[in-house]
């Protein structure tokens, strides 16, 4: 297997997470067990709904309580769809398509590193500077973090797990898609003159080839890797045994992506 610099590559994975929205938009995580629908209230004697099924994936259930989080935690997505705008059903059609993701990482039984805390930690300063949604609050401070989580309904928990499962995906996806990925110099050189260069008025400095090389040949691994990536989701969601139980998120939307595995 060709090896590359893991460090470059996961830098520069903006583009694929927003190409690839189904997995690295907010990342709550599907729960694996069943939730009671409803338990007796204390006083009133009537029934109240805790939580209820709405997905099954291979026997794994997603609750109502997984899409809540997912919609709250869309607001930490730097470059896609944030708090507001995401859809109960693209929501689920979200958790889906990681509960697919994550089934098959255990099935094939890859050894993905645990993500260090450090490794938490530095994503969560980078957010911490550079999420637009985090201006206002000024999350950099801790007062300012505090009124960004409390605002949006968020817990520092929430936020760890939404990391160390971002990472754990964008590592298996390096490890699967991009070793046998080879970018060949005519193919740097290509993209240099037929799409960078015309990007460039008359008259303005334009960046030599060897200095730009290093990024373009990560962009082209970018798109190949999405193209990987996009099919062999594909198959997942054929193959996989899911059905969308709520008629709430049945919608033409939920029925076309989230009931065929993801979004």
């Amino acid at each position: 297997m060709h090896s590359r610099p893991k460090i470059r590559f996961k830098a520069s994975l903006g583009f694929l997470l927003r190409a690839t929205a189904a997995v690295w938009l907010a990342t709550a995580g599907a729960a694996s067990g069943l939730a009671q629908d409803t338990a007796p209230a204390a006083d009133s004697g009537h029934a109240v709904v805790l939580d209820r099924v709405v997905a099954v994936v291979n026997n794994q259930a997603i609750l109502t309580s997984d899409v809540d989080d997912e919609m709250r935690l869309a607001v930490l997505n730097p470059g896609g769809i944030g708090r507001g705008a995401l859809t109960p059903e693209r929501a689920l059609g979200q958790l889906i398509s990681r509960a697919l993701i994550q089934q098959q990482i255990r099935q094939e039984g890859e050894q993905i590193d645990e993500p260090s805390q450090n490794e938490v930690d530095a994503r969560l300063s980078e957010i911490r500077k550079d999420l637009p949604a985090c201006v206002h609050f000024n999350c950099a401070s801790e007062a300012g973090w505090k009124a960004f989580l409390t605002a949006n309904g968020l817990t520092p928990q929430q936020v760890d797990t939404y990391l160390r499962n971002r990472i754990e995906i964008l590592s298996y996806i390096e490890l699967r898609f991009r070793g046998g990925i080879l970018i060949s110099p005519e193919d740097i050189s290509a993209y240099y003159h037929k799409t960078l260069l015309p990007q460039y008025a008359p008259g303005e400095a334009v960046p030599p080839l060897d200095k730009v090389a290093p990024r373009i040949e990560e962009i082209l691994l970018e798109q190949q890797v999405n193209v990987l990536f996009d099919n062999w989701l594909t198959n997942l969601r054929k193959q996989g045994n899911v059905e969308v139980l709520d008629p709430a998120y049945k919608t033409p939307e939920a029925g076309s992506n989230a009931g065929q595995g993801g979004a």
